[in-house]
């Protein structure tokens, strides 16, 4: 059977509790990421203890890997035989591999190490899970016989963890690298300086250890929460730089490359708090105790890049890898405009301004690592100015920066915040784990094509892959960092390395739930929605209608409306609910008697302009475009804290004009909407809206009202009206405008962001 024949089914069940020495629990041909081809047949490669093994010497790591995996697995010691054989086939791309699995042998075929090891990813997701935690107790294993052609779509898979506001323990870093490369990932981005702390030991600067890893106290809760409250404990550490060598030996040895992150010329304020010096002011600074953007940066004199230059010597010679990340994000400048020895510099190069002051500084950083024979990469704002020579750009602010550095020849890494920031919220659940902010469910994540449709084929080459980012100011434990990131890192994982033709993501939904079996194994704490219910709100035929639907197959929905739990006596969802009132909608996935994952929760506000057509003279940014522009009137409101819902519409930096044509003269009183204004994502609620009413007559009625409170997260808007019969309604929206010096992303467009709009 060839894999088209079953894309759309890819999970094959075979119950192999009739054959002797089987493992009991179910079988199931379930990789991730998914190969580009694969067949399966009827048999089974049996693996025991008279299973012979030859490498040919070709591929030391893999097969080093291969003969403890299995031995520390299950015990079976491989002796020296045909059984299992490593081929070099030279034809094959350097990550590519071929594994073909059959009744009398298993044949793996690679041009490098490399791709030897990948087919062991491959050949591992076909072991029974309790091969993970060393409990497979039979004396034989039954393989599933399949043909499998594989290589990535691109060259760089990544993901990347900041240890600077929250710090691990080497053992877990090392856990984390096991799972990229379980998921065939291929690069490490290890961001080690912040505001917050130093993570990396300079033998020639003390004071990096004895100050800047450490700071007094750090912020309690959310940065949005007001007043500020502090937990009044020392929090810290560094690597060493033993510690550090350990981690790249161990990350080499599963071909996986450590890019370290060492951040200039902003976020820089904990180095400042050790070295006053190299800072504008020379003032004492503090290491920083909560998040945000500080402008405290780096001051572009000589003894500035002495110093930096004299880190990299270090890191460089404790990272063999080609890229150097120079950070190069946030940078405030507001430092830069009042320092006499950065103007003097502003003159002396020649430079416009203090954004080509800021490419002179990335571009002589530049200078220096090329001489040492590597490559710098930094996020996005690199580009101000200029981009440096030789630099590869990650794209985090959407993927104009990308898009912006493909076109003038450069590579690009793309990681936008809307599908690749693993720290926003993953589940509208109001019992959600602390986060950032933002909504990036797994399915959002699966479906990212770093490929913008902006560029050309030529243009698109420039696009090397893609990461995904774990960014941990509220994630102080090791177990809330895993349940950031799985199950999107199987997405992300599939993102980069699988054809897109070959992704479906109902299929990729029931392999996940199938690998949990392993993540339990791994004992890697993950989240779990998959028994998620998802509801949608229709207009057809004039008619509301709510829709109910989870990914989860062979179970059913029961629902109430009434507002009490679902149970076994609850209505089973067959059809399309419909709506004419306002009403709390509850829904539960059962099993049989057994209720599964989390009740879902609507409350419909069933107002006068649910059915009516609304128009918006500019579309929402594609990354936050909710359910549409209908969403803004369909009676159900966005999440509090999760801007990036499906009901929430976000915009970058424009004005918008709102047109409800309510087709019919229909008497209103009030008008009620709510805005985020979460600064610290560039989030602003707008200063006034605009409103004009038609009446029946042709006449319109025109106001201007100003928003209060703007000093909330959620800011509520509310305008009262006499009772007025009106056909149509224009709501004007200004834009904040440019976020203000000092704040997080200063000199950007403000993005706004709008909930439903109720008419009554």
């Amino acid at each position: 059977m060839h894999f088209k024949t079953f894309a759309r089914n890819f999970i094959l069940f075979i119950l192999i509790s009739g054959c002797q020495n089987q493992p009991t629990e179910d079988y199931k041909v379930s990789i991730i990421p998914i190969p580009n081809t694969i067949e399966i047949t009827d048999t089974y490669f049996t693996l025991n203890s008279n299973t012979g093994f030859n490498s040919n010497n070709q591929f030391p790591v893999s097969t080093n890997f291969f003969n403890s995996f299995i031995k520390t697995g299950s015990g079976i010691s491989l002796k020296e035989g045909e059984d299992i054989q490593f081929f070099k086939n030279d034809s094959l791309g350097a990550e590519a591999y071929n594994l073909q699995i059959s009744k009398s042998n298993i044949r793996i075929e690679a041009s490098t190490d490399n791709g030897a090891f990948y087919a062991l990813q491959t050949l591992r997701q076909l072991l029974p899970t309790s091969f993970e935690n060393s409990s497979f107790k039979d004396d034989e294993i039954k393989i599933k016989a399949v043909s499998i052609k594989d290589e990535p779509r691109f060259s760089y898979r990544g993901m990347h963890l900041d240890v600077g506001r929250h710090m691990y323990s080497v053992d877990f870093i090392k856990k984390y690298i096991d799972a990229l490369a379980m998921l065939k990932m291929n690069t490490f981005h290890w961001h080690l300086t912040e505001d917050q702390g130093w993570r990396i030991e300079i033998k020639k600067y003390p004071k990096l250890q004895e100050v800047a890893a450490y700071r007094d106290q750090t912020l309690v809760g959310h940065y949005s929460d007001q007043p500020h409250q502090f937990d009044g404990k020392k929090y810290g550490g560094f690597y060493t730089q033993e510690e550090v060598k350990e981690i790249v030996a161990y990350a080499q040895d599963r071909f996986i490359t450590i890019i370290p992150e060492i951040e200039m010329p902003g976020h820089s304020q904990a180095v400042l708090a050790a070295y006053p010096d190299l800072g504008c002011t020379g003032k004492q600074v503090e290491v920083a105790q909560k998040w945000g953007v500080f402008e405290e940066i780096y001051c572009t004199k000589d003894e500035t890049f002495t110093f930096l230059e004299n880190v990299m010597d270090e890191v460089l010679e404790l990272f063999p890898s080609k890229y150097i990340h120079i950070g190069g994000d946030e940078a405030p400048k507001t430092r830069w405009k009042d320092c006499s020895q950065c103007q003097a510099r502003i003159k002396t190069e020649d430079l416009k301004d203090e954004h080509e002051l800021q490419n002179y500084f990335i571009t002589r950083m530049e200078k220096y690592l090329n001489s040492k024979g590597r490559q710098i990469i930094g996020w996005d704002e690199i580009l101000e100015g200029g981009l440096a020579p030789n630099a590869t750009v990650m794209s985090w602010r959407g993927t104009n920066g990308g898009v912006e550095a493909a076109k003038a020849g450069h590579s690009v890494v793309m990681t936008p915040t809307s599908h690749c920031y693993f720290d926003y919220y993953q589940s509208e659940n109001d019992d959600e784990p602390l986060a950032i902010g933002g909504f990036l469910p797994l399915e959002k994540v699966y479906n990212f094509n770093p490929i913008p449709e902006e560029l050309t084929k030529k243009e698109s080459k420039y696009v090397v892959g893609a990461q995904g980012n774990i960014w941990t100011e509220y994630m102080p434990t090791q177990d809330q960092v895993e349940y950031m990131a799985f199950p999107r890192i199987f997405a992300m994982s599939e993102v980069v390395w699988s054809n897109p033709q070959q992704k479906n993501y109902e299929d990729f939904a029931s392999r996940v739930e199938y690998f949990h079996k392993r993540l339990e194994a791994l004992k890697i704490n993950y989240a779990n929605h998959l028994y998620e219910i998802e509801g949608k709100m229709i207009i057809e035929n004039e008619a509301s209608l709510y829709e109910l639907k989870t990914l989860s197959k062979n179970k059913a929905i029961r629902f109430t409306i009434d507002g009490t739990e679902p149970n076994l006596n609850s209505t089973i969802y067959n059809d399309k609910i419909p709506i004419s009132s306002s009403l709390t909608l509850k829904s539960q996935v059962f099993d049989g008697d057994a209720k599964l994952g989390k009740t879902f929760t609507q409350n419909i506000n069933y107002h006068k302009a649910i059915g009516a057509k609304i128009t918006i003279d500019k579309s929402p940014h594609k990354a936050y475009s909710g359910s549409g522009v209908e969403g803004l009137i369909n009676g159900i409101s966005g999440s509090d804290s999760r801007y990036g819902d499906k009901e929430w519409l976000g915009f970058w930096g424009e004005d918008i004009e709102i047109t409800i044509d309510l087709a019919e003269e229909i008497e209103i009183n009030s008008i009620e909407t709510r805005f985020h204004n979460g600064n610290g994502q560039w989030i602003y609620a707008p200063e006034e809206i605009g409103f004009s009413f038609m009446l029946s007559d042709g006449k319109t009625i025109n106001d201007i009202k100003l928003i209060k409170n703007k000093t909330d997260l959620l800011v509520d808007f509310s305008y009262k009206m006499e009772s007025t019969k009106v056909k149509r309604i224009d709501i004007v929206i200004k834009n904040y405008g440019e976020i203000p010096v000092g704040k997080q992303g200063a000199g950007n467009k403000a993005w706004t962001f709008i909930d439903e709009i109720i008419v009554n």
